[in-house]
This record gives structure tokens, C-alpha cells and sequence, in this order.
């Protein structure tokens, strides 16, 4: 009898002879149509053979019957005779009755007197390793321009800013913080003292100050924290700052025939043509020297390993803590001159945000409601020798000076500058998806630490200053505040303080088993509510300690501290021009997310268990510093100069004469973005 795999090959090879033979007799006839002859061919004589076929040929029969070969390694489940019907488990192998093999692999198994043998293939599975990322992100950027807008004349020299005002700065607001400057740390026993070190200066906070919105410590906490108050929903950031730049839309007086030209060295002229046919412009002067974004942005999510069921032989120590702190120094000085100005009253916004979630991953029923009373009988083990290192560990800095130094008259003409507008971001995205087993058991301890450190710092103390005959007539605004300063931080975790408990006398013999290499597992622990409906338990030992160490840094420093001098043109004054003067408006983001899917159930610690969870949130607004002399005008008359050696002859009688006499060549201040004499 043919089976069917013979039976297609025979019919391939028959089809495929035909065909030869077909495409043979084609080319044969068409050279012989040519050539035909009337020949007389003798007839050959016929011989005949006998032709027999051994095999029956079957109908067409769907199933295949092709089986893969027996694994190398085997495992042995012995069920109760009253459990015959285990047809279930033949998705693991073959059913061998009253078959035990000798060499099978020491996986446990509930041995009942009366019982049959299930014969099952081993399963495979894999081990963690250790993950340790290490983050720096930091941005530097010095943008401390120098302009001279129109005729006056004139040069302003104050005294730079500098940075030393804003590392002052800095350090005044990170002492209010509890937790020091970490080491990175580059070991097992590092990353402990580490996680010890927060716990210890988390214990020791300093005294509430008046800067301190909220210094909470506790096993558990859980909700929303907005500057200290607990609420149902967190602000959003789109209601606060938009990232799109705004667009310019033109003068709404213009005509349709008008036109724009732009000017040298960033000076444009709008003009258009009017009904008489005379040409206006439109003389306006504007100022941008703040208008900076620094941005840190953190998502870090955390499902390296996890199971139903953890056992820990020695301690478990967690510690959640958030720390946020937002520092502004913002003191201006305006000149009286522009008193009839339009204030923008944009006053300054300040959000510290924390979230602390846990996650319930239980489904709401009582132990033993399931209503499966299949318990697993079998287990495959994998296993670690030494320590499991989850760890990634984010610092993001941004340091931005942005003091610049400036002095405008109105000549006539559009005048648009802009010194400051800078951007700066720093983003990480860390995603780790690994394995997840039913039972953990761990041989050491697990330290399990998520914390966040947020600061935004920023210098904003603007002097708008004028010359003593500076005078106006047209329309003006003048804003030096609006800044945003923005932390937000959220930690996700799995359940709450009650999924922990110590350990069974069972739990303490399984430990035990599996420290002496024999890796048995009790049978009150394969019973346990949370294993029902399994058939079989993916395993993972741990012989020394679990460590799950998540840290996001996040700083934002900030000098936008301008000085603007307001001067009137020396060759065509024009009073009618429009100002607007903005040296605020910046922002200062932090946002951190941590996502910690470490345990999806029940702990069993057989030594000490220690829970803490910390938000501190704290907000420093300084008056500092004084400027000495509460009149920004005479600031601004005791650093300009003359350009021109004439106005400064004795019988000069110009109305700066209160100037001081520097020589022309004299360059006190150098700058690097606009840098040098715009609009001469």
C-alpha cells in the first residue's frame, strides 16, 4: 500500500515526465513540417511487457500524523487515581500510565499513595539579569548679549551680573532639602548604603521653615499633593504654558498695500504707502530678554521581574520619597519715566505636583473564593547565584545665564530685539519589560527604593533705568515678571503596606530546601489561593539579595537677571514711538515619572520589614538683592558714557552731562549673541 507522500511524489514525477515529453514532441514536429518527405516507413514490430503495481493508493485524507521527537529531559507529575481525567495537561506531553523513569530531574511533586504517572517534557525558563543604567544629562549655556539700539550717543557699562549671585542661590535652596548630594553608586553593597543614606536623611529632616509646604512621612500614602494640599485632580500644564511660539500678526492700521522691510543688523522698517502718497512708518522700539524654556522630562518604567507569591528570607526595606523644591529671586527696579506704562500684573506661578499611586491588583474575591480547586503539582526552577540588580539611576541639569545688557533710543524706525528666548530640554524614556514568574524566592534581603529630586532656581532681578532726558509720548508696556516654575512627580507602585507578612513554617522549610540545593517546595505553598487553576509554577531563587533602586535628579538653574537703559535719540528724537519691554516670562520644568511593577501580590519576610514613603515640598521667594539705591535712573546714569569726545568738552551743556567721563574706547561689558552697536 502507497501511503500518501509516495503517492504525490509519484504523481509530481509522472506530471513532470509528461511534460518533457510534451515539449520534446513540439520541437521534433515543427523541424519535421519543414522537411516532410513522402518516405515509406517500415513499421516496427510491437513488444509488450507486463505491468504490475504493488501498492494500494488511499483516498485523500487531511490529518498528518507527523509527531516531533521526545525532549532530552523529562519531569514526572504524579496525580491521585481520581484524577484520571487530567486531560488538561496534555498540552505538556504525552500520558505514560504506571511509567516512572529513572534519571528525571529533581522537580518536586505531591506523592499520593494510590496514584498514576504522567510523563511531561520540562519546561524552559529563563533567568533575569541584572540591569544598571546610568543617565547624566546636562546643559550649559551662557547667553549674556550686549545691544545699542538708535543715536544716542551713548555707552552702557553697569557691573555684570555674573553667576556667583545664582550658585549663592543654588545653595541656599538645596539646603532646604533632606537628602544630600548622592554618590553614584557603582556596586551591590554601594547601591545599599545608598538606599540607607535616604532612609537615614529622610529620618532627620530639618525643622519646618516658612519655605516648606509639606513634610509628610508615613508607611502609606496615596493621592494628589499641589503645594502641600492634598486635592482631586492635578493642574495642567497646557493651562499654564504653551510651547508654541506665537506668531507675529502685523499692524491691524496697515494697509493691504503694505509692506515690510527688513533692516540691518536685526533693525526692520514697516512701512506703507498712505492715500496722499506719502510713505509711514511705523516707529516702535521692542525688547525680549527673557522668554527661556528649560525643560527635564523623565518616564522611567520598571517591569524588570515580579511575581504572585515572593518569599524573602531576611529583610525588606522600602522607601518611596519625592522631594521638590521651587527658589525665585525676583526683584525689579522700573523707572518712574515709564510710570504712565502699561505693568503687565503677570504675576509669578510656583507648582510643586506629587503623585503617589498603588496599584490593587487583587480582583476583590475572599481567599479560597475562586472556586478552582486545581493546585499546581510540579515546578521548574531557575536560579541566580549572588545578587539581582535593578537599577537606573537619572541626573538631569540645566544651567542657564541669560543676563543681558542693553541700552535703546527711538530713531524713527521698527525696532524689534531679541536676547533671550532660549530652549533647552533634557529627555529620557526608559522602558524595561523582563520576566514574570509565580514564586520568588529570595535567600537574602530586597532594598526597593524609588526616589525623586526636583529643583527649579531662577535669578530674575531686572533694573529698567533712564537717562535723565528720556521722555515718551507714544503708548508703552513693560513686563519683568511671569515666570513659571514647574515640578511635577508621580510613583506608581504595586499595592499597599497590607500585602506584606512573615513567614509560614512551610515558607521557612521551603527556604531552607532551596538553600541546600534540594529545591523542594511544600505542599501547604503549591495550595496556596493564589497558585489555583495552575498547573505547573514558573519558579525564580535568588541566593543573595534583590536590589530596585530607581533615581531621577531633575535641576533647573536660571540667571535672567537684565539691565535696561532708556535713552533718547541725540540726532531725530521721536516721542511718538511705541515700547514694549518684557524681561520675564520664563520657565522652568521638571517632570519625573516612576513606574515600579516589582510585586504583583503578597511579600513573606522572615525578618524586619520596613516601609517609609516621603513628600517634601518646599518654595523659596527671596527679596534679594538690593540694588543699593531704590532709583533704577540713577543706576543707569552712573554706568553710561559718551561715544563722542565733543559732548564731552567742558562747555557742553547736553543733559546726560551727569554721565560718567569714560574714555570712548572704553569696553567694560562683552557679550556674545547680539554683541556690539545695533542700529547705527
Amino acid at each position: 500500500m502507497m501511503d500518501k507522500f509516495t503517492e504525490e511524489i509519484s504523481h509530481f514525477i509522472g506530471f513532470f515526465h509528461i511534460s518533457v515529453e510534451n515539449a520534446r514532441a513540439r520541437e521534433a514536429y515543427n523541424e519535421f513540417a519543414f522537411t516532410k518527405a513522402d518516405v515509406d516507413v517500415e513499421k516496427l514490430p510491437v513488444h509488450t511487457s507486463d505491468f504490475a503495481a504493488p501498492f494500494d493508493l488511499l483516498g485523500f485524507e487531511p490529518d498528518f500524523g507527523y509527531r516531533a521527537p521526545a525532549p532530552d529531559h523529562w519531569y514526572v507529575l504524579t496525580k491521585p487515581v481520581q484524577s484520571q481525567s487530567f486531560s488538561d495537561a496534555r498540552t505538556f506531553g504525552h500520558h505514560i500510565d504506571g511509567r516512572v523513569l529513572p534519571d528525571t530531574p529533581n522537580y518536586g511533586f505531591n506523592t499520593p499513595i494510590d496514584s498514576v504517572h504522567y510523563l511531561y517534557p520540562t519546561p524552559e525558563i529563563l533567568a533575569p539579569g541584572s540591569v544598571v543604567n546610568h543617565f547624566n544629562q546636562a546643559i550649559s549655556l551662557s547667553d549674556d548679549d550686549y545691544f545699542s539700539v538708535g543715536g544716542h550717543g551713548l555707552a552702557f557699562n553697569p557691573e555684570p551680573v555674573g553667576d556667583a549671585a545664582v550658585l549663592e542661590g543654588f545653595e541656599e535652596a538645596a539646603a532646604l532639602s533632606p537628602l544630600g548630594d548622592l554618590e553614584r553608586p557603582g556596586s551591590s553593597a554601594d547601591m545599599i548604603g545608598v538606599i540607607q543614606t535616604v532612609i537615614d536623611q529622610l529620618e532627620d529632616v530639618p525643622a519646618d521653615s516658612d519655605a516648606v509646604q509639606i513634610n509628610l512621612s508615613a508607611t502609606s500614602i496615596d493621592g494628589i499633593y499641589v503645594n502641600g494640599e492634598l486635592v482631586e485632580e492635578a493642574p495642567n500644564l497646557d493651562d499654564y504654558h504653551s510651547f508654541d511660539k506665537d506668531e507675529s500678526d502685523g499692524d491691524d492700521s496697515a494697509e493691504d498695500d503694505s509692506e515690510g522691510e527688513e533692516g540691518a543688523d536685526g533693525e526692520s522698517t514697516n512701512t506703507w504707502t498712505q492715500d496722499d502718497g506719502t510713505v509711514a512708518i511705523e516707529v516702535s522700539v521692542e525688547v525680549h530678554t527673557g522668554g527661556n524654556t528649560l525643560i527635564n522630562n523623565v518616564v522611567l518604567q520598571n517591569f524588570w521581574t515580579g511575581a504572585t507569591i515572593t518569599i524573602v528570607a531576611e529583610d525588606h526595606v522600602e522607601v518611596n520619597a519625592i522631594v521638590q523644591i521651587n527658589a525665585l529671586w525676583d526683584t525689579d527696579a522700573i523707572t518712574s519715566a515709564v510710570s504712565d506704562w502699561t505693568h503687565d500684573a503677570a504675576t509669578n506661578e510656583m507648582f510643586n505636583i506629587a503623585t503617589f499611586d498603588h496599584l490593587d491588583t487583587s480582583n476583590g474575591s475572599e481567599p479560597g473564593a475562586s472556586g478552582n480547586d486545581d493546585y499546581p503539582a510540579f515546578w521548574a526552577v531557575t536560579e541566580i547565584h549572588g545578587d539581582l540588580m535593578i537599577v537606573n539611576w537619572l541626573e538631569q541639569i540645566i544651567f542657564m545665564s541669560d543676563d543681558d545688557v542693553g541700552i535703546l533710543s527711538s530713531s524713527g524706525v521698527t525696532t524689534s530685539v531679541i536676547a533671550g528666548d532660549n530652549f533647552g530640554v533634557n529627555h529620557a524614556s526608559v522602558f524595561e519589560l523582563g520576566f514574570s514568574y509565580d514564586l520568588i524566592i529570595i535567600g537574602g534581603s530586597i532594598f526597593d527604593a524609588n526616589i525623586i529630586h526636583q529643583m527649579n532656581v531662577l535669578f530674575d532681578n531686572d533694573y529698567v533705568g533712564a537717562t535723565a532726558d528720556f521722555q515718551t509720548s507714544g503708548e508703552g508696556s513693560v513686563s519683568s515678571s511671569g515666570n513659571l516654575l514647574w515640578n511635577q512627580a508621580r510613583i506608581g507602585t504595586i499595592g499597599d503596606a497590607d500585602r506584606f507578612d512573615s513567614l509560614s513554617q512551610d515558607q521557612l522549610g521551603t527556604l531552607a530546601s532551596f538553600a541546600n540545593g534540594d529545591g523542594s517546595i511544600s505542599p501547604d505553598l503549591m495550595s496556596d489561593e493564589a497558585f489555583a487553576g495552575l498547573q505547573g509554577l514558573r519558579v525564580l531563587y535568588i541566593s543573595g539579595d534583590l536590589i530596585n533602586l530607581q533615581y531621577i535628579r531633575q535641576t533647573n538653574i536660571l540667571g535672567d537677571s537684565d539691565q535696561i537703559a532708556l535713552a533718547m535719540d541725540a540726532i531725530a528724537p521721536n516721542l511718538d514711538a511705541n515700547w514694549t519691554i518684557e524681561t520675564g516670562s520664563n520657565a522652568l520644568l521638571n517632570n519625573a515619572t516612576i513606574i515600579d511593577l516589582d510585586s504583583v501580590g503578597k511579600t513573606y519576610v522572615g525578618g524586619e520589614q520596613y516601609s517609609q514613603e516621603t513628600l517634601f515640598q518646599a518654595e523659596l521667594i527671596s527679596g534679594q538683592p538690593d540694588f543699593g539705591n531704590p532709583d533704577p535712573d540713577a543706576l543707569v546714569n552712573e554706568a553710561i558714557l559718551f561715544l563722542d569726545d565733543s559732548m564731552l568738552a567742558p562747555d557742553d551743556h547736553s543733559t546726560a552731562s551727569d554721565a560718567s567721563c569714560m574714555p570712548s574706547d572704553y569696553d567694560g561689558h562683552t557679550g556674545d549673541g547680539v554683541n556690539g552697536m545695533i542700529g547705527h
